[in-house]
């Protein structure tokens, strides 16, 4: 009886395996025959481990630039983790309520590790190691993250990442390519003597600053806070999930980041300044940048008081 089942069980499997190459005007005994001479799949192979070991290339001898380097790819992978599901809920074709907060649950997970993992940075390095390798990254800076750029003009509104002084006036004009050059950040990779554009800003500029106007047009209309407002305006879970995304975004990541250059970089009477000369005084602290993805959800003191101490 079993043996019978089983081979209805396989009969069916084939069955399905040949429609599915029909499809595309395959052969399976075709594929069947690659499978019998292909190799097994082994776990290095599989997630690439050889190269992936292979991407950490110190510029100096000091051994805590291996743990930097590692920090900040673990970073980026996380990073590239939050767009995929960004992206998924905003092509989704049948958006539901609970793919949604799945989906947001995820990216919340996310930022948890995030702002926990910085301590890897606040207490794992040396800070003579740190201050003396880091001469060797100029002008390159974690300000030239580009992914952490582009979960921002997924997250929000355009106008929601202009810098604050200026939110009411381009709200009025309604002009997205003014708000592109008036993005909050732009503002925090000036020269600290005299104002001017770092070569920082202008190298990333050079190489990003397409792609993010292109982002901010794709996803004016399926951006977080649009999905949110058409969809689920009224749900307390979605709610509650994008208060927690948000303050996790926007208040304790910069914060955990803030803490990290405190750490390093200030030396009475004045700061030791960032690898890419940015203002990371006046750029870090959310309270001076008020970035908020999502204002409906806070109250009028809850945004006054952005990023002066940990919500509750």
């Amino acid at each position: 009886m079993n043996a019978s089942n089983d081979q209805g069980a396989y009969a069916e499997i084939v069955r399905k395996l040949e429609q599915k190459y029909a499809v595309m005007g395959q052969d399976l005994s075709s594929y069947l025959d690659g499978l019998l001479h292909a190799d097994y799949l082994t776990y290095w192979d599989y997630i690439h481990l050889d190269t992936l070991l292979s991407l950490q290339n110190p510029k100096t001898g000091f051994p805590d630039e291996k743990v930097f380097i590692v920090y900040h790819q673990i970073t980026e992978l996380y990073f590239n983790l939050i767009l995929w599901e960004i992206e998924q809920i905003a092509d989704h074709h049948a958006l539901t309520e609970k793919f949604f907060l799945d989906r947001m649950g995820r990216i919340v997970r996310y930022f948890n590790q995030l702002t926990s993992s910085f301590e890897i940075m606040v207490d794992g390095l040396e800070k003579e190691q740190f201050l003396r390798f880091r001469m060797s990254l100029l002008p390159s800076s974690g300000f030239q993250s580009a992914q952490y750029r582009l979960i921002e003009l997924r997250s929000t509104a355009l106008i929601n990442l202009v810098n604050v002084a200026e939110r009411q006036e381009m709200e009025a004009s309604g002009d997205l390519g003014q708000m592109t050059e008036r993005l909050y950040w732009r503002s925090g990779a000036t020269e600290l003597a005299s104002g001017k554009k770092t070569l920082t800003l202008q190298q990333f500029e050079q190489r990003y600053m397409k792609l993010f106007q292109e982002t901010g047009m794709q996803y004016r209309n399926k951006n977080l806070q649009t999905i949110y407002r058409s969809r689920f305006p009224e749900s307390p879970a979605v709610q509650s999930v994008l208060r927690t995304y948000d303050e996790l975004a926007n208040v304790h990541w910069p914060l955990a980041h803030m803490k990290s250059a405190a750490r390093y970089l200030h030396k009475a009477p004045e700061d030791i300044k960032a690898t890419g000369g940015t203002n990371w005084q006046k750029y870090l602290p959310p309270r001076f940048q008020k970035i908020i993805f999502f204002p409906e959800l806070w109250t009028a003191q809850e945004k006054e008081d952005w990023g002066r101490a940990a919500f509750s």
